[in-house]
């Protein structure tokens, strides 16, 4: 077999293999990085790396083996932005967590998101308290947005932030 083509393929089957990985451990979206998941993220590299090239250790090989992840990367996007079964196969929905100042406790603990860290991201909107909160949504980034009545003037300030940690997904 042609080495660059067996480069080729081997990449094609760890990205392939570390998409569905990350998608069952519910990492769909790493919405910021804690210690933990950059130590595993240059653990999981270094453990796949051989898979991908095996013995080929050329500049071509190395190439090659980025060039198909770039390339199958490129294409599950496109997949995934042009066919909606599967955007919902890979993403999950957005979750309403407050709504009108009432906590959707059921929800909270579906995507094992604490009290504390919905507290915080309020606060870090400007907002006091949750019952002055019209909406909060665990996007599918893995973001928490909040929308809130500004009582001074009747507008609504619609800000983001990210989870310390991905979301866990329940498809």
């Amino acid at each position: 077999m042609n080495p660059f083509l067996d480069v080729a393929l081997r990449s094609l089957a760890v990205y392939l293999f570390m998409f569905a990985a990350i998608r069952i451990f519910g990492k769909n979206q790493l919405s910021q990085l804690n210690a933990g998941d950059i130590v595993l993220l240059l653990l999981i590299s270094n453990a796949v790396q051989n898979a991908m090239v095996g013995s080929n250790v050329s500049l071509e090989g190395g190439l090659v083996a980025a060039l198909v992840l770039f390339g199958a990367n490129f294409l599950v996007k496109k997949v995934i932005f042009k066919n909606p079964k599967i955007k919902s196969l890979v993403e999950s929905d957005p979750v309403i967590l407050i709504k009108d100042g009432i906590v959707d406790n059921v929800k909270m603990k579906e995507q094992e998101v604490s009290f504390d860290e919905l507290e915080e991201a309020v606060r870090e909107h400007g907002v006091e308290k949750i019952e002055e909160v019209r909406l909060a949504v665990l996007e599918v980034d893995g973001n928490i947005s909040v929308i809130s009545l500004n009582k001074e003037n009747g507008s609504t300030n619609y800000t983001r932030r990210r989870r310390k940690f991905p979301r866990k997904s329940h498809k």
